[in-house]
């Protein structure tokens, strides 16, 4: 099992390679939407595959529990969107002007996307080193482009290329918050490690179905975003064996 270490240095990894996806911003203002579109189809892609090795391991422990907790993690994520939208969360282009009130809304709506994802680094992390290693690769391969959304939203504001970067990192930063508590609360009841990786599981699929693919297929064709998911998919399996 890793060390508290690992998980913060693991996690936060995760967070700042959100940064980098602005790093094509430096060279061009200008990025294609239908290659945004495949970028996150296929980062898509990579976290579906992910996911179901969390449902795997999971499953290898106690079926029973995992299913439980993809079950609880779907309920989680749907009602705290549902919270969130009767609220008029603002958008991401607002976050270098923000006001207080506006600036803890958007942690809320950035702790609720990214909480998957730093639950299932923490879990992972918890099972094993190698598997928390892939884990952890797989996701932060996944913030790139999302690093890139944000920066293509910000850079046309006004916002210099180095402080969008510096807002795509602080954006990803409840993974970090989240990881190292669910690496805790394995350590400390084993038992509840099937359920954890189901419920990240499940709020993960979540994510993707209903936020990352919709927004993808609008800007590129069904079947340019099929085959960028299903090349994704192969790569993270293309990674496990190679780790």
């Amino acid at each position: 099992m890793a060390s508290i270490r690992t998980v913060i240095l693991y996690s936060a990894l995760t967070a700042v390679a959100t940064g980098l996806g602005v790093v094509p911003l430096i060279f061009s203002k200008a990025i294609p939407t239908r290659l945004m579109s495949l970028a996150s189809a296929f980062a898509s892609g990579l976290l579906l595959a992910a996911t179901f090795q969390l449902i795997n391991k999971g499953s290898t422990d106690n079926p029973a529990t995992t299913i439980f907790g993809i079950i609880v993690g779907l309920a989680l994520i749907t009602i705290s969107r549902k919270w969130l939208e009767r609220r008029a969360s603002p958008d991401v282009g607002e976050l270098a002007k923000a006001d207080v009130l506006k600036a803890v809304v958007m942690v809320g709506v950035m702790t609720i996307h990214s909480f998957p994802e730093g639950v299932a680094v923490g879990l992972a992390l918890g099972q094993n080193l190698s598997f928390g290693f892939l884990i952890s690769f797989v996701i932060a391969l996944h913030n790139i482009p999302e690093g890139l959304a944000i920066g293509l939203v910000l850079v046309p504001r006004g916002v210099k290329t180095w402080k969008a970067g510096l807002w795509s990192v602080f954006s990803s930063l409840p993974q970090p918050l989240m990881a190292v508590p669910a690496f805790i609360l394995v350590g400390a009841f084993e038992p509840l490690l099937p359920f954890g990786l189901g419920l990240a599981a499940g709020a993960m699929i979540w994510m993707i179905g209903a936020e990352v693919l919709p927004d993808a297929c609008g800007k590129a064709s069904p079947r340019s975003i099929g085959v960028a998911l299903t090349v994704g998919v192969v790569l993270m399996l293309v990674i496990e064996f190679l780790i």
